[in-house]
């Protein structure tokens, strides 16, 4: 089990940029050999969420989008950690995609924001 309350959340959270740029692509079904990050399954197709040189290299479309993992373990029903993140980001004006493991959550930031989105994230750990 993960911890549960948001301010203990907050100040414990840290941050990790992950180098390689990953991106978001939608395809039929999961192409032999790709191994994504995450998948989502839609009506209109599956999205998959992989690092973005082995979607452009399997021929599949995707924008460039930085991974940042929150390093603190969070138990899935906590409340609070992802509307938190959500407000530091917007108002830093960076939007952001957010996927929960069972471990952490992992943040989706334009790569061209990544740096600010750290900044912002580090604030709101010592705030």
């Amino acid at each position: 089990m993960g911890e549960k309350v948001l301010k203990h959340l907050l100040r414990s959270m840290e941050p990790v940029l992950h180098d390689a740029p990953y991106g978001y692509a939608v395809a039929p079904a999961i192409l032999p050999g790709l191994q994504p990050f995450a998948i989502v399954a839609e009506a209109e197709g599956m999205t998959i969420v992989a690092d973005h040189a082995v979607l452009r290299g399997a021929g599949l479309a995707a924008d460039t989008w930085a991974r940042i993992s929150l390093t603190v373990r969070s138990d899935l029903a906590a409340v609070g950690l992802t509307a938190a993140v959500a407000t530091a980001l917007t108002a830093a004006g960076i939007s952001a995609n957010v996927i929960a493991g069972y471990h952490h959550d992992h943040l989706f930031v334009p790569w061209d924001r990544r740096y600010d989105a750290m900044a912002a994230l580090k604030a709101l750990s010592r705030a």
